[in-house]
């Protein structure tokens, strides 16, 4: 559970409950063991927001966050496996992340863009400039469109190239700003090719023998 919980905190800091949110099937104990673990190795610091807010927070030391690119790449490289079921149910958080995972710099040259995203509750941002993607959790400053939508729908729009108009023409999505900028962001993303697939032409019928034989 160490490195999810990174994974929840690389966009910015979350009170317990929305890591509990983020991690469904994880328990309040063990993610309070967790939380503590990380705190006692200099990973994640807690610390009380400012008023109005005034609640406590995780979030990641400046040490911590040099895990995002062993989590990026990990993740990249669990998303060329031959059996890993793209299009799948993704959280907000994770969604936002793959974005970075699957930024492709030879789309992105030329463009710029700052776009806003929501989700419910969960606000992020992207901005593109210089050929660098920059998103991290809360509102942009000068967004040029905003888009809000749930998860499954952006995830289809950004790596199936499923269509803007008719998401919003079938009421999944709702934008504001510049069209343009939306269809630039979506553009920017490819999934990269699966792993070779070992497996195929194996003779299944050889498996018995071969655990006998690692009983031996």
């Amino acid at each position: 559970w160490a490195l999810l919980v990174v994974r929840e905190l690389l966009l910015g800091p979350k009170r317990f409950t929305d890591l509990r949110k983020g991690l469904a099937t994880i328990s309040p104990n063990v993610l309070a063991q967790r939380l503590n673990e990380l705190e006692n190795t200099s990973v994640v610091v807690r610390r009380r927001l400012p008023p109005p807010a005034a609640s406590w927070v995780y979030e990641l030391t400046d040490w911590g966050k040099e895990l995002e690119p062993v989590v990026l790449q990990l993740a990249r490289w669990g998303v060329r496996s031959p059996s890993f079921l793209r299009g799948g149910k993704l959280g907000a958080d994770s969604l936002m992340l793959s974005f970075k995972v699957m930024f492709d710099l030879d789309r992105a040259k030329g463009l710029s863009f700052c776009i806003q995203l929501e989700f419910g509750d969960d606000v992020f941002y992207a901005e593109l400039a210089d050929e660098q993607l920059n998103i991290a959790r809360g509102e942009a400053r000068h967004p040029q469109a905003s888009i809000r939508s749930d998860p499954q729908t952006v995830l289809h729009l950004a790596f199936g190239k499923a269509s803007l108009d008719a998401a919003i023409k079938d009421g999944k999505v709702h934008c504001s700003g510049s069209h343009s900028a939306l269809e630039q962001f979506f553009s920017c993303f490819a999934l990269p090719e699966r792993a070779p697939d070992m497996t195929d032409g194996l003779d299944n019928s050889a498996a018995p023998s071969t655990e006998r034989a690692s009983r031996r």
